[in-house]
């Protein structure tokens, strides 16, 4: 198959799994031949992890779970140089952590204090660990899908800035309609049965996963996808417009403290061409840019007071800069 049918058979995979969260499955798959970490949200119950780990189930792919408590050590994450004992003498050798694997879920990581965020840091953003002085290199096929819970506030340490800046994007799980709540009970019920798609022997042989070389195809495939001048200077005016809000309007002059870095323009050109590489299409237009403008900077904006007493979400105002930005 192509890299392009097997993109397409993970995704149907995915969401056979993931019941009325098909928005959520596509970010996802972005994120994924993006290259990128994310960050997904959302209330308890919302499948966060079980979304998480059906990408890692259907793709050939190392997965380790990191759950983030606040007594967690960096050396939990990172792993630490260990002295083995022998006859005449004894060695430190590196005992690789949990972040040492293609796909790292790290469940409710806004529950780490800020050793533990500041040791992600390095691994997100460079895709080495450095212990004892020693630099380790990831895997070349490398994420990390963090989940956080925004109602339950105790006992968590807000990200910093510079953490969430890392994350390529910042994805929110809504509670699904009744009716994909039905379909969500029956799937569950049926891997409960002993014949089921999770039961026993009697079920069928699991279907081979996708490799990682389709992924890396992907990607390559992906690179090129034509950016127009144009298209790059509306992403570009986009993230500009977040930094000089009162040059478009007064109410975005008062609901924006800090804007976007420029971190937030590469991830929307690499966001968009993705979109696009999975619509079909070899360039980029301004929808795209739109289609994935919320995900990517809705993180990367730091909203005033006013903004808070005037019920204003950052989406609410990334619709406003997307409607003050002229298109190309």
């Amino acid at each position: 198959m192509s890299a392009r049918e097997d993109v397409a058979t993970l995704k149907e995979r995915m969401q056979s799994s993931i019941i009325g969260q098909e928005a959520v499955v596509e970010r996802l798959i972005i994120g994924l031949l993006a290259n990128g970490n994310l960050l997904v949200e959302g209330l308890p119950g919302l499948a966060k992890t079980r979304a998480i780990k059906a990408l890692a189930k259907h793709l050939e792919a190392d997965f380790s779970r990191i759950q983030f408590t606040p007594d967690l050590l960096p050396s939990d994450v990172t792993g630490t140089e260990i002295y083995y004992q022998k006859a005449n003498a004894g060695e430190f050798r590196f005992e690789p952590g949990p972040i040492f694997a293609n796909i790292v879920l790290g469940d409710e990581i806004n529950r780490a204090p800020a050793k533990v965020q500041a040791a992600m840091l390095e691994a997100m953003e460079e895709r080495q660990v450095t212990v004892a002085g020693t630099t380790h290199a990831l895997p070349p096929l490398f994420m990390v899908m963090a989940t956080q819970n925004p109602v339950e506030q105790e006992g968590t340490y807000p990200l910093p800035e510079a953490q969430l800046d890392r994350f390529l994007m910042h994805v929110l799980i809504e509670y699904p309609p009744v009716e994909d709540e039905v379909r969500i009970i029956e799937l569950v019920r049926g891997e409960e049965e002993p014949n089921g798609p999770a039961g026993g022997q009697a079920s069928q042989e699991a279907p081979a996963r996708i490799s990682q070389k389709a992924i890396f195809e992907a990607r390559s495939e992906i690179s090129g996808i034509q950016v127009s001048d144009a298209m790059a200077r509306y992403m570009a005016d986009l993230v500009y417009a977040s930094r000089t809000p009162g040059a478009y309007s007064q109410d975005l002059d008062r609901w924006i403290d800090v804007g976007a870095s420029p971190r937030g323009s590469l991830s929307l050109d690499r966001c968009s061409r993705v979109h696009a590489w999975l619509a079909g299409r070899s360039h980029v237009d301004p929808e795209d840019v739109r289609a994935i403008a919320h995900d990517v900077l809705r993180h990367r904006l730091m909203l005033s007071f006013e903004a808070r007493g005037d019920n204003v979400g950052p989406d609410q105002v990334i619709d406003a800069l997307i409607e003050q930005v002229a298109l190309p």
